[in-house]
C-alpha cells in the first residue's frame, strides 16, 4: 500500500489508474455565483459524471450524499453514520488509497480551484482517513492533456470504513467568537477581496469576521498551466498573515465551508496541520446579527 500525497498531478494518477487498492472519487459540483443580487446556484455534478468522467471513476455526491439532509445550511456535515454508510458504498476503507478530483470551482467563472475535491478530502480526514490526494488541476487539466474519458460506469467492492472521527477539526460559531481575541489563532477567509471588503450582496450581511486575514482561494494556481504554484510561492502567501507558525491554530471558513477547505489542504501540504474549518461560514455567520463584521481591516 503507497502512502499518497495531498495533490498529485495527471501523470503520477494515470500511471495508476489500473491499481487495484485505487478509489477514483469524482466529487463534481456546481456553484454558480450571481454578479450582482440574486441567491447563488448549486447543483450536484451527477449528470456531467454521466455525461464523462476520467476512466475507472465512481461519482461522489458531496451534495446530496455527503451533505446533512436537515441542516438549515447547504453543504453542512453530515453524521458519522452517513458518511459511512456513503463512502463505504464507493469502496473507500482499509487497504485502499483514495484519489478525488472536480471540475472546477464555479460554474460561470474560470476560477482554478479544486475545493470540491478539497471539501470531500477534508471529509475524509475528520472521519479519521488519510490516504487520500486531490488531482490538480482536475478533470480540466486531465483533458488539456489530451488523457482519456469515458461514459462508462464501474463499481468498487463496498469498503471497511473503520477509523475514528476528529472532532477537533471542525469549529463552530462560539468558538470562532472566542478565537476572534486569541492572538494564538489565526483566522482565515477564503473568500474574494470583494467580498471580504464587503463589496458584494452575497451573503446577508456584508464584510468579514473581526481579526480575519483575507487569502482568495482562487490565487494559488498558474492560469497558463492551471496547476498549483510551487511551494515556495505557497508557503509565502501564508507565511506573511502567520499560519505556518507551528504554535498557532489556523482556523479557514468562507461562505459554507468549501473554499475553506482548498485554503486547509494547502496549510496541511505545507506542513501546518493545526487546521480547522469553520463549517457555517459566512452563510451561518452573516444570518445573526449578534456575530460582528467589518469591512476594512
Amino acid at each position: 500500500m503507497i502512502n499518497v500525497p495531498l495533490v498529485v498531478d495527471s501523470e503520477w494518477l494515470a500511471s495508476r489508474l489500473d491499481d487495484p487498492n485505487l478509489r477514483l472519487l469524482d466529487a463534481s459540483t456546481f456553484l454558480s455565483i450571481p454578479d450582482k443580487d440574486g441567491a447563488p446556484g448549486l447543483w450536484s455534478g451527477e449528470k456531467a459524471f454521466a455525461e464523462e468522467h476520467i476512466p475507472g471513476a465512481v461519482f461522489a455526491d458531496v451534495l446530496k450524499s455527503f451533505s446533512d439532509p436537515n441542516a438549515p445550511l447547504p453543504m453542512t456535515i453530515p453524521s458519522r453514520e452517513q458518511f459511512v454508510e456513503e463512502i463505504e458504498k464507493l469502496g473507500v476503507g482499509e487497504g485502499t488509497y483514495v484519489v478525488i478530483y472536480g471540475r472546477g470551482a464555479l460554474a460561470n467563472a474560470d476560477v482554478i480551484a479544486s475545493y470540491w475535491a478539497s471539501r470531500l478530502r477534508w471529509q475524509l480526514k475528520y472521519e479519521g482517513f488519510d490516504n487520500v490526494a486531490v488531482l490538480d488541476g482536475g478533470l480540466v487539466k486531465w483533458k488539456q492533456e489530451g488523457r482519456p474519458v469515458t461514459t462508462e460506469t464501474r463499481t468498487y467492492p463496498k469498503g471497511q470504513f473503520n477509523y475514528e472521527r476528529r472532532p477537533h477539526l471542525v469549529v463552530n460559531k462560539e468558538e470562532v467568537r472566542v478565537a476572534i481575541e486569541d492572538d494564538n489563532v489565526v483566522l482565515i477567509n477564503s473568500l474574494s477581496p470583494a467580498d471580504f471588503n464587503g463589496e458584494t450582496n452575497t451573503y446577508p450581511r456584508k464584510g468579514h469576521i473581526p481579526t480575519s486575514e483575507n487569502v482568495f482561494f482562487g490565487s494559488h494556481s498558474d492560469s497558463a498551466t492551471r496547476l498549483l504554484f510551487d511551494d515556495e510561492t505557497l508557503r509565502a502567501t501564508f507565511e506573511k498573515i502567520g499560519a505556518l507558525d507551528s504554535s498557532k491554530k489556523v482556523i479557514t471558513y468562507c461562505g459554507g465551508g468549501i473554499a475553506a477547505t482548498w485554503n486547509a489542504l494547502l496549510l496541511n501540504k505545507l506542513g501546518q496541520e493545526n487546521v480547522a474549518i469553520y463549517d457555517g461560514s459566512m452563510n451561518e455567520w452573516a444570518a445573526d446579527e449578534t456575530c460582528p463584521l467589518v469591512t476594512k481591516k
